[in-house]
C-alpha cells in the first residue's frame, strides 16, 4: 500500500519553513494533519459526533494538547514510565487552542467535538505552543466539521527593539515582550502574554505585526483545503423556535426583567430576583392545566431558553442605550476597593484585597532552594523559584460543589497572575524560593485580577524587594451588530462576563503593561475596540494602583522576625568539594550541628552556597564554618587553635577546619620547656600565629610565644650556639650524646638501643606538619 499525503508550505519572517501535511497519519479521524518546523512535528486530529446528545443545550468542545517524551528521546520519570494526566504546561497550551477555536463554531451546533494535538517530535529551539493552534485549525480545515472560519496563532516577541514571529527558545530569553496572538484573516480572537512594562501602543503594534503573519498561515490552510477539493461542511440544523412561547415569555417577563436589571442590587439579590421571576413564568405558563399536572418538559425547556435570551438582550440593550450597568456604575467606573496587609500573623506575608464582591486572601511563603518547582516538558527540564497557586473554592460563589483537583480555569488564572507579578520579581541573585497562594473568598468577576493586586501587596508585606506595585483590571465588551454600537466596560461583573462579548484582562505598573489575557465570544475584535479597551484599562489600573500605594507604599525593608533567613556565600569552584566532603560528610555535619539547610550550586565558574534557617545564630555558625573551609591561611594572621594531640616535640593544633600544623615545643613559650606536661593538653584552645608556609611541602610553621609578652631581660641565644634538636623521651638530645667516631665500638658490638616510649605511630617532627 502506498500513502499519498498532500502538503503545503510557507515561510516565517526569518526564512524558516513550516510544512502542513495530511493523508499520511490518523486517517480515520474526521481531520488530521502534521505541522513541522525544524525537527518539531505536531500531529493534530479532530473528531465530531454526527448528532448532538438528546437535550444538549451547550457546545461540548474538548481540546487536549499533550507531549510524548519519546519526541525528545526521553523516558518519563514516573514510577509507571509512561505519560500521565496533562501537566499545567500542557493545560495552558490546551487553553490557548480552545479559547481561539470555540467562538468560531455555529451558535446552534451542539455535537461533541474533540481536538487532540500531540507533539510527536521535539526540537529544543522550537516552541510548540505557537504551532499548536495552527495544527488544530488545519485539522478542522481538512474536515467537514462546520467551523465558520480558518484561524491560526503565532508568538510575537520584541527582541532588541525588533518584533519577531515564533522566535527560537534561545532568542526568546532576550525578549521584553512575549505574546501569543490568535486571529482569523480579519479579526483578532485571542491574546495572551507578558511584557516588561510596555506601552499600550506597543501592544497594538505587536498585534498588528502578528496579524500579518497569521494571514499567511490562514492562506496556507485554505490552499491545503483547496488541494483536497473540500467544499462542503456538515449541515447545522437551527433550533426550532416556537413563536407563541417566545411571545408569552416576553409579555410576562420583559418589563420585570428590565426592572430587576436596573435595580443596582447585589449579586445574590439580583440572582434571587431572576429566580423568582423564572418561577413566576413557569406558573404563568401552567395556567389552564389540570391541578397537579406538570408543565410539559419540552415546553418549559424552550421557555427557559427564551427566558435566558430575554435576560441576555435586556442587559445588553440597557447598557448600550441607557449607559446603565447591573450594579449602577458607569461604563468606566471601578467598584469600591478595600485592602489590608499583614492580614494573618503567621505567614511570611499576607494581604486581603476586596473589590466590590470579589475578594482574595493571598499569602507569601519564603523557602530555600529545596522548595523550587521542577517543570518538565518533552524538551526541557527547568526549576522555578517563583510559584503562584490560585484556588477557587465553591463557597466563593455561594455554591455547594465537590472539591476535586485543580481545574483548567484555576491553572489559567494562576498563570496570568504569575506572569504579571514575575516581571517585578528580583533576579537570580535573590536567594529565596517564593510561593504565592491566592484563595478566592468571594467572586463576582475578575478574581484573577484581584489575585494580581493581592499578590503585589503580600509580596511587599513579606519584605520581598518588589520595586513597584502591579495591579490589574478586567475589561468587558457589549456590542450590537444591528447598528454596530458597542461599549467597553471597566472592571466587569460575573454577569457582565457571562452576558458580554469579551473578557480582556490587563495588568501592569504605573509605567506600563506586564500581562494581557483576552478572550472573545464573537467572531472577532476590531483594532478600534482594542485600542479603546487598552486605554480604558490603563485608567482603571492606575486608579487601583493608587489605592494600593496608599495601603502599602513600599516593600518592608526587613523580613518579619519569624521569616527564615538565607545567607549566600560565593566561593571558588575548587572549594565546592571541600565544603561537601566525601559522600557529603562535611556538609551534612554542618547542617546537623547548626540546624540549617545548605544548598550549593555551580554556575558561571563560581560556587553559590546558600544557608537557610529561622535561627540566625545557626546561620552565623554555618557561614563561619564554611568560610573557614574555603579560606586560605595567611602568613602573619592570628588564629584560634584547638590542641588535637601532644607529642614530646610539640603539639598538633587545628587552627582552621581541616587545617592542622605542628606547634613546636620551642614555640610554645619564651621559657625553655623540656616537656609540655602541665602546659598544654588535648582540647585546649590557644591563640597562635602563622609564621610561614613551606613553599615546597606546604607545611605550616606556627608560634604561640610570639603572641606572648617577651620576658624582661630575655636574650636570644647566639646564632652559632643554636642547635636544631629532636627531643629524646628522657629529655636528652643527640648532639650531647654523640662521641668521636674513633671511640665508638664496632657496629656488631654496640649495645641495643632502648625502645621509643612515645606512641609507635606518632609522626616524626620532620613529617608532622600538615600540608595545605
Amino acid at each position: 500500500m502506498t500513502l499519498n499525503p498532500t502538503s503545503v508550505s510557507f515561510k516565517l519572517n526569518d526564512g524558516r519553513e513550516v510544512t502542513i501535511e495530511t493523508g499520511k497519519m490518523a486517517r480515520q479521524a474526521d481531520g488530521a494533519v502534521t505541522v513541522r518546523l525544524g525537527d518539531a512535528v505536531l500531529l493534530a486530529t479532530v473528531v465530531a459526533n454526527q448528532e448532538p446528545k438528546p437535550g444538549q443545550s451547550f457546545f461540548p468542545l474538548t481540546v487536549d494538547y499533550q507531549e510524548k517524551f519519546a519526541s525528545a528521546g526521553r523516558i518519563p520519570g514516573s514510577f509507571f514510565k509512561r505519560e500521565g494526566r496533562l501537566n499545567d504546561y500542557e493545560v495552558l497550551i490546551s487553553r490557548l487552542i480552545d479559547r481561539a477555536l470555540r467562538p468560531l463554531f455555529p451558535e446552534d451546533y451542539y455535537c461533541d467535538v474533540q481536538v487532540i494535538v500531540t507533539l510527536i517530535s521535539s526540537d529544543i529551539e522550537v516552541m510548540p505552543d505557537a504551532l499548536a493552534c495552527l495544527a488544530a485549525s488545519a485539522a478542522l480545515a481538512v474536515s467537514d466539521i462546520p467551523v465558520q472560519e480558518i484561524i491560526s496563532e503565532v508568538r510575537v516577541a520584541r527582541i532588541n527593539g525588533e518584533f519577531m514571529i515564533n522566535p527560537t527558545r534561545t532568542q526568546l530569553k532576550d525578549a521584553d515582550m512575549d505574546f501569543i496572538i490568535g486571529a482569523t484573516e480579519k479579526n483578532i480572537m485571542m491574546v495572551e502574554g507578558e511584557a516588561k512594562e510596555c506601552s499600550e501602543a506597543d501592544v497594538v503594534k505587536a498585534i498588528e505585526f502578528a496579524h500579518e503573519a497569521i494571514r499567511v498561515q490562514v492562506k496556507a490552510q485554505q490552499e491545503l483545503r483547496d488541494k483536497l477539493g473540500i467544499t462542503a461542511k456538515r449541515e447545522v440544523v437551527p433550533v426550532a423556535v416556537n413563536e407563541d412561547i417566545k411571545k408569552r415569555v416576553q409579555d410576562f417577563a420583559g418589563a420585570k426583567m428590565l426592572e430587576i436589571s436596573k435595580s443596582a442590587s447585589s449579586k445574590h439579590e439580583r440572582s434571587e430576583a431572576y429566580k423568582v421571576l423564572a418561577e413566576g413564568l413557569k406558573a404563568h405558563l401552567s395556567e389552564g392545566l389540570e391541578p397537579e399536572t406538570e408543565l410539559d418538559a419540552a415546553v418549559w425547556s424552550e421557555a427557559k431558553r427564551h427566558f435566558e435570551d430575554l435576560q441576555y438582550y435586556t442587559v445588553r440593550n440597557m447598557i448600550l442605550d441607557e449607559g446603565v450597568r447591573l450594579d449602577g456604575r458607569k461604563t468606566d467606573q471601578v467598584r469600591p476597593l478595600a485592602m489590608e496587609v499583614n492580614a494573618l500573623p503567621s505567614p511570611h506575608g499576607s494581604s486581603l484585597f476586596t473589590r466590590g464582591e470579589t475578594q482574595s486572601l493571598t499569602t507569601v511563603t519564603l523557602g530555600s532552594k529545596d522548595s523550587e518547582l521542577l517543570l518538565e516538558t518533552a524538551a526541557t527540564s527547568d526549576y522555578q523559584k517563583f510559584i503562584l497557586h490560585y484556588n477557587f473554592p465553591p463557597f466563593s460563589t455561594g455554591e455547594v460543589k465537590m472539591q476535586r483537583g485543580v481545574g483548567r480555569r484555576e491553572v489559567g488564572h494562576g498563570n496570568l497572575a504569575k506572569r504579571s507579578l514575575e516581571q517585578m520579581m528580583p533576579g537570580d541573585e535573590y536567594p529565596y524560593t517564593v510561593r504565592v497562594v491566592s484563595d478566592i473568598l468571594e467572586s463576582n468577576g475578575s478574581s484573577s485580577m484581584a489575585t494580581v493586586c493581592a499578590g503585589s501587596l503580600a509580596l511587599m508585606d513579606a519584605g520581598v524587594p518588589f520595586p513597584k506595585h502591579v495591579g490589574g483590571v478586567a475589561m468587558g465588551l457589549i456590542s450590537r451588530p444591528s447598528d454596530k454600537k458597542w461599549a467597553v466596560l471597566t472592571d466587569i461583573l460575573g454577569d457582565e462576563d457571562h452576558l458580554g462579548d469579551m473578557d480582556f484582562k490587563v495588568t501592569g505598573t504605573r509605567e506600563g503593561i506586564c500581562g494581557i489575557q483576552m478572550d472573545i465570544k464573537v467572531d472577532g475584535l476590531s483594532m478600534d475596540i482594542m485600542t479603546q479597551a487598552l486605554e480604558q484599562a490603563r485608567k482603571g489600573r492606575l486608579h487601583i494602583i493608587d489605592a494600593m500605594y496608599e495601603c502599602m507604599p513600599a516593600a518592608r525593608p526587613e523580613l518579619k522576625p519569624h521569616t527564615p533567613r538565607i545567607e549566600q556565600l560565593i566561593i571558588e569552584t575548587e572549594f565546592i568539594g571541600a565544603v561537601i566532603g566525601p559522600g557529603g560528610k562535611i556538609i551534612q555535619e554542618i547542617q546537623r550541628e547548626t540546624g540549617t539547610s545548605i544548598s550549593i550550586e555551580e554556575k558561571d565558574n563560581k560556587g553559590f552556597v546558600k544557608v537557610f534557617s529561622a535561627n540566625k545564630e545557626g546561620i552565623d555558625k554555618a557561614m563561619a564554618w564554611i568560610r573557614s573551609i574555603v579560606s586560605v591561611p595567611e602568613i602573619g594572621e592570628e588564629y584560634e587553635a584547638t590542641v588535637k594531640s601532644i607529642m614530646p616535640y610539640g603539639a598538633f593544633v587545628e587552627f582552621m577546619p581541616g587545617k592542622q600544623g605542628l606547634l613546636h615545643i620551642s614555640e610554645v613559650s619564651w621559657s625553655r620547656l623540656e616537656t609540655l606536661e602541665g602546659v598544654l593538653k588535648e582540647g585546649d584552645t590557644i591563640r597562635v600565629k602563622l609564621l610561614e608556609v613551606d613553599p615546597k611541602t606546604g607545611k605550616f610553621r606556627l608560634s604561640r610565644k610570639v603572641l606572648m609578652e617577651k620576658p624582661e631581660g630575655y636574650q636570644e641565644q647566639p646564632e652559632g650556639e643554636r642547635r636544631e634538636r629532636r627531643d629524646r623521651p628522657n629529655g636528652g638530645d643527640r648532639d650531647r650524646d654523640r662521641r668521636p667516631r674513633e671511640n665508638r665500638p664496632p657496629r656488631g658490638e654496640r649495645p641495643e638501643r632502648a625502645p621509643r616510649q612515645d606512641a609507635p605511630n606518632a609522626p616524626s617532627a620532620d613529617d608532622a606538619d600538615m600540608k595545605l
